[in-house]
């Protein structure tokens, strides 16, 4: 009788899924399609890990699969120009909520890999790679082992204190390898590598294996909504492994040169970014100059190559610091039992507090409204009801008992 009552795990997910939904009075369903949004949206927060260490300097590959598998158009127009698209805005909040990171650009199709940028901490220049990615021809087969051959032979260099990561956004159901792709899963665990696999068709069991033994995540998108979900997650520091080096970093802060006065013009002179570079290679008179040996460098942050110092500006160290101190979480209250007539106003955003759940921060006290809260724990780290007024303090009389 028991086995009769078993089902697949396909239909169980789906089992009474009418009954979450609900209408009031008036008939609507207006006021559960907010409430299934609401939990959506409060859903990215409650996952988030707490009390656990994040690096806060990232090495963060990114492989984009470029074979004829993406050219498919269950994405409109295709899989291909929706993934570069969104891949434009994850390297622009990546570097806004990881200043101090760097990222590289990989591309596989032709049973082959190709390095489109190195690691860097510049978003335009990674930009305007992924943009010429469009006119690119979908070729063949990808190559899952060469790519994460070619982002492994960079990321073992690179210092134990930082996280080591690759991100492949795949869309082939196929692999097509030089050699046993095991022996590389095993040399990546042992490099401390962690990688993670988007999958734009179907769950495939080779990814889900790397994913596995790197202490990655695997997921498999249900559109271009999920896809950019997917791809927001990823703009989060993973917690640091217990085989990360806890160290003291030294680091310069290097002199930005602008030749406004004339007298203190530099010579012309190439950075050492694009020293080897052959495609652009011009003279230029400004850029940062490491404080140690003065070598030139036109972004930042980077690593000295002259003599190893790494190079950051204060506003990039200040802005990593809300990973080390994240924010409370805001307590959700019922709008009805506010009985300050301020509090019936958003803090951030000063509009009416419609919902009848605001959310109040525990230390100024002060109410908002999701957008405001959500916008705060995700992109500004700080709440403006603190940061704009004095802490509210208690004052206790110490009673002398003789």
């Amino acid at each position: 009788m028991a086995d009769d009552e078993k089902t697949y795990t396909w239909e169980g997910d789906y089992e009474r899924t009418w009954e979450a939904i609900k209408e009031d009075e008036e008939g609507s369903l207006q006021a559960t399609v907010d409430d299934i949004i609401h939990r959506a949206k409060r859903k990215r927060l409650a996952d988030r890990p707490v009390n656990v260490r994040l690096g806060m300097m990232r090495h963060l590959f990114v492989v984009v699969d470029m074979s004829q598998a993406m050219e498919i158009k269950d994405l409109k127009p295709d899989r291909l120009t929706t993934t570069l698209k969104l891949l434009e805005r994850f390297i622009e909040e990546y570097f806004d909520q990881n200043p101090i990171s760097q990222i590289g650009i990989l591309t596989t199709s032709n049973m082959r890999a190709e390095k489109l940028t190195d690691l860097g901490g510049n978003p335009k220049r990674h930009i305007s790679a992924l943009r010429g990615c469009k006119d690119k021809p979908c070729v063949k087969e990808p190559s899952l082992q060469n790519s994460l051959e070619l982002a492994m032979s960079t990321l073992r260099h690179m210092p134990g204190h930082a996280s080591r990561e690759v991100l492949v956004v795949l869309g082939s159901l196929t692999t097509c390898d030089p050699g046993n792709i095991h022996t590389t899963i095993k040399i990546m665990r042992e490099a401390n590598i962690r990688c993670s696999i988007i999958g734009l068709a179907a769950e495939v069991r080779i990814c889900k294996k790397i994913c596995e033994d790197t202490n990655g995540t695997y997921h498999v998108i249900l559109d271009e909504t999920h896809l950019k979900d997917m791809l927001k997650e990823h703009t989060t520091p993973p917690p640091a492994t217990a085989d990360t080096e806890p160290s003291l970093i030294k680091m310069g802060f290097p002199e930005h040169v602008l030749n406004t006065e004339k007298n203190k013009q530099e010579q012309p002179s190439m950075c050492m970014c694009h020293l080897d570079s052959k495609d652009d290679k011009r003279l230029s008179t400004t850029g940062f100059f490491c404080p140690q040996c003065r070598s030139k460098y036109c972004e930042l942050p980077i690593e000295c190559k002259v003599c190893g110092l790494t190079l950051v500006s204060a506003p990039h160290l200040a802005r990593s610091f809300h990973h080390l101190f994240p924010l409370d979480d805001f307590r959700e209250v019922q709008r009805s039992t506010l009985t300050n007539q301020h509090s019936l106003f958003c803090q951030a955003c000063q509009a009416h507090l419609k919902d009848d759940n605001v959310f109040q921060c525990p230390k100024c006290l002060n109410c908002y409204c999701l957008e405001c809260e959500l916008f705060i724990h995700e992109s500004l780290h700080s709440c403006p009801g603190c940061a704009s007024g004095r802490p509210k303090q208690t004052y206790i009389e110490e009673v002398m008992v003789e």
